[in-house]
């Protein structure tokens, strides 16, 4: 089943085994070599359903970047977690021989990156078909005749079977995620989720593309009819791929994203998307993923008998996923990129109910939130949160960031006020409360108040100014009800409400406090404040240009 295979194979890379290679299969080929092996099997309709062991998420604690001459000065080491050439060097040889020791693997040539200008060159090595299929399916493939003049930059090594260990290998368990900057490799064992490899060239691309004036993003993005692109930053459960995925708009991608001079680009190829309690009514598009051959679905339960999906049971994981190809959703781009953005989102579940539906931001405030990257867990999520909990990854994504986040921040704010970018925060949490007396904001209001900044309709209303927060909010919407704008109204308790807003200010600031030797006096002037009704009914109304 040897397809497409390279002049510049694996002995160009000092990687000799008497395993079988399966070089860049296709879907249906690799489907049917993981049901063979026993590595997955067929739901009704065709999806392959997989199990990924204990590791159902990302090892965060487990990923390593190699500290040396080349990364020592340009790496955040604060945020990442360093190993040793000496100890890499150990840990490459006994990878390199475990690869001596398969009799089958799978190789998939691959690119990070949709335009062509700012792409990286990605091989993928894996033991497990599934892991091949996986990984062929969220890059970008190339067409058929790039493949055999193919020469990699970087490769990645995925072995789930390959026990890492601490004493030789300088790593805290028998999971391991480590890439090599300067050697261009990454290593991967002890873990079968394979989200590890995405976001590892994801980390690649983090790390290459600021040097090239190029903004990588963690974040969605969509086209509107106009030719508006719009982009949306925001952690797990903010809404960002709910949101991003409008039949009215054309979608980009729903994860990783570069902003170059000339465009907003996919760095995938395939959408990365949780299953768990999926609705065909809120999210059809991506439910419809779940019912086409193709399509991989990670701890999904099913019945083996009928192959039904039960997308609501999370008895093998809370963090259930389907990949699919992006051009399984109906209206995506088929270059995977959009024009340089319009509007810019940042999209945060407020579990206080302090802040409002929507807000607009100065630069100098998207980079403050930006850099904050604000969001909150709510009770109940996790053992011991009996009160909503601020969560705070910088740049919306800070695991995956190698370098300082100022470096991801002043690209951001050199790029908003260039392109005079419209910058909105959106807040899909809490109104009329706290988590636990009020409720969440209606998905109906806060579509109408998206829409309404994405099409020019806020443009000419009414705003005020937040007391606490300093950014503009509209006074009244058509089709909103203007109570619900300002979320001090809301809440029957106001004293209780500015309390709980003094607290959520000095949460902001206390995060904040990290970055401000790193950032402009006019971005540390753009942090929050206490203010209080007295203010608040002293504010002019603010009428927008």
């Amino acid at each position: 089943m040897a397809r497409s295979v390279p002049s510049f194979d694996l002995h160009f890379q000092g990687i000799d085994t008497p395993a079988t290679l399966h070089w860049n299969l296709g879907t249906a080929p690799l489907v049917e070599q993981a049901i063979a092996r026993g590595e997955g099997i067929l739901a009704k309709h065709g999806p392959l359903v997989v199990e990924t062991g204990k590791h159902t998420g990302r090892s965060a604690k487990d990923k390593f970047i190699v500290r040396d001459a080349e990364t020592d000065g340009t790496i955040w080491w604060d945020n990442n977690a360093a190993m040793t050439p000496d100890r890499f060097a150990a840990l490459k040889a006994d990878f390199i021989a475990a690869l001596g020791e398969r009799d089958t693997l799978f190789v998939q040539d691959l690119y990070g990156g949709s335009q062509s200008e700012h792409r990286v060159r990605v091989r993928v090595i894996n033991e497990l078909a599934w892991h091949s299929l996986f990984i062929r399916t969220m890059l970008v493939r190339p067409p058929e005749a790039e493949l055999a003049g193919f020469e990699p930059e970087f490769t990645i090594i995925d072995l789930p079977s390959f026990k890492a260990d601490p004493a030789r290998h300088g790593t805290r368990s028998e999971t391991v995620i480590a890439l090599n900057l300067t050697e261009r490799m990454i290593l991967i064992g002890g873990t079968a989720y394979a989200g590890e490899m995405k976001k590892s060239v994801f980390s690649i691309l983090n790390y290459l593309l600021p040097a090239e004036g190029v903004m990588p993003m963690h974040c969605s993005a969509n086209i509107g009819p106009k030719g508006d692109t719009a982009i949306f930053f925001g952690l797990s459960g903010t809404g960002k791929t709910t949101l991003s995925a409008d039949a009215s708009r054309t979608l980009i991608g729903d994860d990783e994203h570069g902003w170059s001079d000339t465009a907003v680009f996919n760095f995938e190829g395939g959408c990365y998307a949780k299953m768990i309690r999926l609705s065909p009514e809120a999210e059809p598009e991506i439910y419809a993923t779940t019912k086409r051959f193709g399509t991989v679905l990670e701890n999904v339960m099913i019945d083996p008998d009928t192959r039904e999906l039960d997308l609501d049971d999370a008895s093998k994981a809370e963090n259930t996923r389907g990949a699919y190809p992006i051009d399984f959703i109906p209206n995506s781009s088929p270059q995977n990129m959009g024009p340089v953005p319009k509007n810019v989102i940042f999209l945060t579940a407020d579990a206080f109910g302090v802040l409002p539906p929507v807000a607009r931001l100065t630069p100098d405030q998207a980079m403050y939130h930006f850099l904050s990257g604000y969001t909150a867990k709510v009770a109940g999520t996790e053992i011991g949160v009996t009160e909503p909990e601020a969560t705070f990854s910088t740049c919306f994504g800070a695991p995956f960031m190698p370098r300082h986040p100022s470096v991801y921040g002043n690209l951001l704010k050199e790029r908003i006020a260039r392109g005079q970018v419209a910058c909105w925060l959106v807040n899909t949490g809490w109104t009329g409360g706290k988590y636990g007396t009020g409720s969440r904001m209606p998905i109906k209001a806060t579509r109408a108040l998206l829409n309404a900044a994405l099409d020019g309709s806020l443009n000419g209303v009414a705003f005020r100014r937040d007391p606490n927060f300093g950014f503009d909010v509209p006074v009244s919407v058509p089709g909103v009800e203007q109570r619900i704008l300002d979320p001090r109204e809301t809440w029957a308790d106001k004293a209780d409400y500015d309390a709980t807003a003094a607290k959520l200010v000095t949460l902001f600031n206390d995060n904040f406090a990290k970055f401000a030797p790193h950032v402009d006096q006019s971005v540390r002037d753009a942090a929050p404040r206490a203010g209080g009704t007295v203010q608040q009914a002293q504010e002019p109304i603010i009428t927008a240009a």
